[in-house]
């Protein structure tokens, strides 16, 4: 049978096994987590643009808002990626390299669970790839004006509100045209600014969400990078960084890519096709490599280079090849050890069955959250009625919050727009929670009055008609009321709803707290963690560990629960 052919139903099958397998996994807490952004549709987000929460809104719309309608994407997108990438490296080296390279694609564990788990990663590889590809179509219309150059640009943009490492690309055609005398004219022609031009345009609801928000993305991204540092080297970092390195990729695989670049980059001085995969995935390993001196980063921060760095290790290795018999052995035992990785890192049971113990297992992160929350519900049911008061959760991060919450048999808001689980309060965002109702802010007093004026509360018939001459008085916009507006206000909302407490209509601001005296559960599933933290301590007037289980799998545990009963909630003294 013709290898093309056999290439794509290899594909398809896989595709058809991923969407099958996508059912089998619970969501990891980063998918539980975007997946409540979709919920809450914005302009951009406290640490990434809004191409993950559109995209999940999307498939949620389309699948409903089980495991597969959250990931039914990924593995479309994987296929997407792997026939982009067949397409193009044929193009430029011919169809034995463009079935080789996608082949080793699908035998990388990073890709691998990215065609599993939707992440920004799928959307980020996609994207760049795509991107990659109509710019070379731009290239080989040069110097003649195409519209691949606008096409660039707005792919560059798409994958840059999924991922801002995108915007990489950028950096990488700015080199590429200025170390190429061939399209060194391109700067003065206008493809190239059409290309940054569109660019910009996916650029403006991140730019006008942080112009609102204080610019938190970027100090988030400078503390994630380690920028926010005053130390220089951390000895360990960067063999750290090595050694996730190695493990993402597979060891092998990744140690000819490695070597690829050395090759390369002699190549690349006289050949324009090197140079040009190369331009997409050196400044971008560089940026990383360079970062890790001070901190080893999260391991899948390089993938985006992945598709063009896999084309020219393919080539590589079948140049190396007509000298080197060996090199054939390698090559399948590189693409063999990464697809060991890759079934052990889905479904790492498969050790536990041959009687090995794992010290770390990424898995786990996907596993037991359905358990841990049908305990936590029967938890909270069984307090609330022993106490006769409904009580509030909060989680010890936003992952735990979001995969509880997502697993809760019956969720149940503490208001209408409120998160079904909070994170601690904090004076500093640290996640998207902090932007969402929070049980920490206030709540407008004339929310209070509008709500106790409606037709079916069981108001007396003079204090609704004190109560709404007095909301009338109040200025329409931000204004500050007068000192007699004010109070005749408070005083008609405090006979109106006397379970506010407003204090002898000596409150300064317009707003209360719903959450004034109630009880929340904690829980956390850090194992360390004994006591509730020391927010906790501050704003509530008493606290008591109420449950302790662990979530077992075949015998060992893979997270243990903490739930901690704590009453009396009340504000922080300034």
């Amino acid at each position: 049978m013709n290898p093309r052919r056999l290439l794509f139903l290899f594909l398809g099958a896989l595709t058809v096994f991923r969407l099958v397998y996508i059912t089998q996994l619970e969501l990891f807490p980063d998918e539980a987590y975007y997946l409540q952004w979709s919920q809450h549709l914005d302009l951009s987000y406290f640490s990434k643009g809004p191409g993950i929460a559109l995209s999940m809104w999307l498939s949620t719309h389309l699948f409903g808002v089980g495991e597969f309608g959250v990931r039914a994407f990924s593995p479309l997108l994987a296929l997407g990626t792997s026939l982009l990438m067949f397409s193009f490296a044929r193009r430029l080296y011919g169809e034995t390299v463009a079935i080789w390279t996608v082949l080793t694609l699908n035998f990388v564990p990073i890709f691998q669970a990215g065609a599993l788990v939707m992440t920004i990663d799928p959307l980020s590889i996609f994207f760049w790839m795509a991107a990659l590809y109509t710019f070379w179509l731009a290239l080989e219309k040069s110097p003649a004006f195409t519209l691949r150059w606008p096409a660039t640009g707005a792919l560059i943009g798409i994958g840059f509100l999924a991922k801002y490492t995108n915007a990489m690309q950028l950096l990488s055609i700015l080199l590429l045209l200025a170390l190429t005398p061939k399209y060194r004219h391109e700067f003065r022609r206008p493809g190239f600014y059409t290309l940054l031009g569109v660019f910009a345009l996916f650029t403006a609801p991140v730019i006008i969400w942080n112009s609102q928000h204080a610019w938190i993305t970027l100090l988030h991204l400078r503390d994630r990078g380690g920028l926010d540092s005053t130390s220089r080297f951390n000895p360990t970092a960067f063999p750290t960084f090595l050694l996730l390195q190695f493990g993402v990729y597979s060891p092998l695989i990744y140690l000819a890519m490695l070597a690829t670049v050395a090759w390369g980059w002699k190549k690349a001085r006289a050949h324009f096709k090197p140079r040009f995969l190369l331009a997409f995935a050196l400044p971008l390993l560089a940026m990383y490599f360079v970062l890790a001196i001070k901190r080893p980063g999260e391991p899948n921060w390089t993938a985006p280079a992945i598709p063009s760095l896999a084309i020219l290790t393919v080539v590589y290795e079948l140049e190396l090849l007509k000298e080197k018999r060996w090199v054939r052995t390698y090559a399948v035992a590189g693409l063999a050890l990464g697809g060991m990785i890759s079934i052990l890192a889905l479904d790492s049971d498969l050790l536990r069955r041959a009687g090995f113990s794992l010290p770390s297992d990424p898995s786990t992160r996907a596993r037991g959250w359905r358990t841990a929350a049908e305990k936590i519900e029967e938890i909270r049911n069984a307090y609330e009625a022993e106490h006769g008061q409904p009580v509030f959760l909060v989680a010890n991060k936003y992952g735990t919050a979001a995969s509880v919450a997502y697993y809760l048999p019956h969720p149940r808001p503490a208001a209408p727009g409120h998160p079904p689980i909070y994170v601690p309060e904090s004076a500093w965002p640290d996640n998207q929670f902090y932007f969402w109702p929070r049980y920490d802010e206030l709540v407008d007093y004339k929310d209070a009055a509008q709500e106790k004026l409606r037709p079916s509360t069981n108001l007396d018939p003079s204090i609704r008609t004190e109560l709404t001459a007095a909301l009338k008085a109040l200025p329409t916009d931000d204004a500050i009321p007068s000192e007699e507006v004010r109070v005749r206000f408070l005083r008609a909302l405090k006979a109106a709803a006397p379970e506010l407490g407003i204090d002898d209509y000596y409150t300064e601001s317009f707003g209360y707290n719903p959450f004034i005296g109630r009880t929340a559960l904690y829980i956390t599933d850090r194992d360390d963690e004994s006591k509730v933290p020391s927010v906790f301590e501050r704003t509530f007037a008493h606290s008591e560990m109420i449950a302790c289980f662990n979530i077992l799998r075949r015998g060992d545990s893979i997270r243990q629960i903490r739930i901690f009963a704590c009453t009396g909630y009340h504000l922080q003294e300034l």
